[in-house]
């Protein structure tokens, strides 16, 4: 993070996902940084404001491990300031709260998106943000809606696309793919008895399960990224389980990454989750999934996906 008391210029919100929406934010806040010689932050909450604030379980797009790590690697943004969300910051009135960032976090100019409400019970908006900031002296902007094919691109929708395993339409809105980051799990090591071994993982607490079944993924590894064939499920044919799980058959792969910090992308729903009569039937079906995987990434690398860079 940066010195404290280095004079930001700061996109404010959660940014669950990361989408294209935020990049807009993001983009303009990264401009005034460098033309005032500041430094470009980010500053979002350690928990959705909804679930204090309206009282529902809100499933993000990705935690804050997720979050930081796409700020930083598509954007170059290194200063990620994550504010605890509690009831007394629900209760705290929203000048009270724009004079926190200016005063302790030290803003020189605030960006938001046109919808942007913050304070006790919403009462703050853009456009008093806008009203303040100018009578405090410091900069601001709004920045209007982000449309993607006539759609109002947001995390909730977004959040709908993921919950239906439509990951590709999806990624079209987050302008990169899903992403999951998480610690490899032991398993049943039963892939690895029929010859398709597979890394376990799970999707944060929080964080929203895309639909059940089978993905063509890329995983990071310490030694360049791979493709693999991720299934999001309960493993029905073997016996199934309560928690949902997520296993990764890594092509062309031999490796132990126990322990290892692992990133996973889904670029396309394969198939649903199935029960097949026998394990046979199984390794067949992860095969040919397999090599779907292998014809998804040989047309996917050929086209431009219009993603961020």
């Amino acid at each position: 993070m940066a010195d404290i008391k280095m004079r930001r210029v700061i996109a404010l919100g959660f940014f669950d996902g990361v989408h294209l929406g935020h990049a807009e934010l993001i983009k303009r806040t990264k401009e005034v940084a460098i033309a005032g010689e500041t430094y470009p932050s980010v500053l979002s909450f350690d928990t959705h404001p909804d679930v204090l604030v309206k009282g529902v379980n809100v499933q993000l797009i990705n935690n804050a491990v997720a979050r930081t790590e796409i700020l930083k690697r598509l954007f170059g943004i290194d200063d990620v300031v994550y504010l605890h969300f509690n009831e007394s910051m629900r209760r705290m009135p929203w000048r009270e709260f724009v004079e926190i960032i200016i005063e302790e976090i030290c803003a020189a100019h605030i960006v938001v998106g046109h919808d942007f409400r913050f304070g006790y019970k919403g009462e703050g908006t853009a456009k008093l943000l806008l009203d303040y900031c100018t009578e405090r002296g410091v900069g601001c902007d709004i920045i209007p809606e982000v449309k993607l094919d006539g759609i109002t691109v947001s995390s909730t929708y977004i959040r709908e696309l993921i919950r239906d395993g439509n990951i590709a339409c999806a990624n079209r809105f987050l302008g990169h793919p899903h992403v999951l980051v998480d610690t490899v799990r032991y398993g049943y090591k039963f892939g690895r008895t029929i010859g398709v071994p597979t890394i376990n993982m799970r999707f944060p607490d929080g964080v929203l399960i895309p639909k059940h079944g089978v993905y063509a993924t890329k995983v990071y590894l310490e030694d360049g990224e791979h493709i693999a064939v991720t299934n999001i499920g309960v493993r029905p044919t073997v016996g199934g389980q309560d928690s949902v799980s997520v296993e990764s058959f890594i092509l062309d792969f031999e490796g132990n990454l126990y322990g290892r910090q692992v990133k996973v992308e889904f670029f396309c729903f394969l198939r649903a989750e199935m029960k097949f009569e026998g394990v046979d039937s199984l390794k067949a079906q992860i095969l040919t999934d397999a090599e779907m995987t292998r014809a998804f990434f040989e047309e996917f690398f050929g086209a431009d996906r219009g993603y961020i860079r």
